[in-house]
């Protein structure tokens, strides 16, 4: 199934939804092993670690050291993996608002990890913006 990858379909069928928790960011030494107790919605290996995004809840039992407690966002509509503008427009539309985001693609959806106390505020203004479209 082929992603869309018109800007203006994307932006007005993105339809978010915030799912439920907290989650939050943690980082592994690079040979450290993932606890079998949690299970990541997210994993990247770089140089310096593993990044791992785990409902905050998880990170605490693991006894995990974490930051950036955030609600998750997903668009659902799907995007394909070489749309164009797609993040760029929701990135800057919530930087203007002084919303921080770290955004993720991955293979059918687009989702954005806000901060906890600003994810209504986030879901507002996408759904503004895809009213607008």
């Amino acid at each position: 199934m082929t992603g869309e990858r018109d800007l203006d379909a994307l932006l007005s069928n993105m339809k978010p939804e915030i799912l439920d928790g907290i989650f939050a960011f943690c980082t592994l030494a690079p040979s450290a092993s993932i606890p079998a107790t949690i299970s990541p919605v997210l994993t990247f290996r770089e140089r310096e670690g593993t990044t791992l995004v785990v409902l905050q809840e998880e990170a605490e039992r693991a006894g995990l050291r974490h930051e950036c407690p955030s609600r998750l966002i997903t668009l659902t509509v799907h995007s394909a993996l070489d749309a164009v503008g797609f993040l760029a427009a929701i990135t800057a539309r919530l930087a203007e608002a002084g919303i921080s985001v770290n955004a993720v693609s991955a293979f059918h959806h687009d989702h954005l990890f806000v901060p906890v106390d600003r994810a209504d505020e986030a879901i507002a203004v996408l759904r503004e913006m895809s009213a607008a479209k």
